[in-house]
């Protein structure tokens, strides 16, 4: 009878023991899938943010080769009223003087989550 008793403890406690090793396999599960979700965010967040500097960078040299067609076309046409843009009275044309501000960036790092 006592081994009876102590074969339903052992059988028991390995039940326990092995519903222990199931939550702590789909925690880890849990996590490693969280860590992957992050690293996919991430991912995306990059790609975005180099193809946001793409398109600042794009836009500042079209807004560049505007200005500066507008200038030319100004000198052509104006003669003295380079200077003043051609739109006369004293507003200064402050598109040669002031240009675009470049992008210095480089490209982003990748951080590798441990």
């Amino acid at each position: 009878m006592q081994a009876v008793k102590d074969k339903l403890s052992e059988m028991s406690a390995m039940k326990q023991v092995k519903e222990e090793a199931r939550a702590e396999e789909k925690a880890e599960k849990e996590i490693a899938k969280a860590r992957a979700d992050i690293a996919h965010e991430v991912r995306l967040a990059k790609e975005a943010e180099a193809t946001m500097v793409h398109h600042v960078a794009k836009a500042g040299e079209i807004a560049r080769a505007g200005e500066q067609m507008a200038n030319e076309q100004l000198a052509k046409h104006g003669g003295s009223n380079a200077t003043t843009g051609g739109r006369g009275g004293d507003v200064p044309n402050t598109a040669a003087s002031n240009p675009l501000p470049t992008t210095n960036m480089s490209p982003p790092t990748y951080n590798k989550m441990s």
